[in-house]
């Protein structure tokens, strides 16, 4: 067990499991809704990486994946580029539950450095996780970047 700060957000989309895991692992996917694309095989042990879709491909987190049982549940660790800290990585697990019609999707992301940190990863995933329930519910993500709205 950890002291480190945790953040957890909990949103229902009107989607299928299967929908909601290829939104969160497909890296075409993922660049229509999140700015970046989320590459890797999703295997337990194997690399991922969330890189830019502005042309430079550039990395702005990686990590490892921990676990993946396709539609249900994903878990990676997120750290920058070439920084390694005493404490190591976070974590994040997405949870996926089916609900009729709908989706529940939990997202918790752990074992940050500290409550700046969890304050920043509070304010991403709310935009991020906005947007992909948008982008699945219509088909398209919202009009407005909203990572950008002050």
């Amino acid at each position: 067990m950890t002291d480190r700060p945790a953040f957890t957000y909990v949103t229902y989309i009107e989607s299928a499991p299967e929908s909601v895991w290829r939104a969160l692992t497909d890296a075409d996917l993922t660049a229509e809704y999140w700015g970046h694309s989320n590459v890797s095989d999703w295997e337990p042990g194997s690399a991922w990486e969330h890189r830019r879709t502005d042309g430079s491909h550039a990395a702005d987190v990686v990590g490892t994946v921990v676990e993946s049982v396709p539609p249900r549940r994903l878990v990676t660790t997120w750290a920058e580029p070439g920084v390694q800290t005493a404490a190591g990585p976070s974590r994040v697990t997405f949870g996926i539950e089916p609900y009729g019609e709908i989706v529940r999707l939990t997202v918790t992301h752990e074992s940050l450095a500290d409550e700046a940190e969890r304050d920043a990863a509070a304010r991403g995933w709310a935009a991020v996780l906005s947007n992909l329930k948008t982008f699945l519910e219509t088909g398209r993500p919202l009009p407005e970047k909203p990572w950008l709205v002050p």
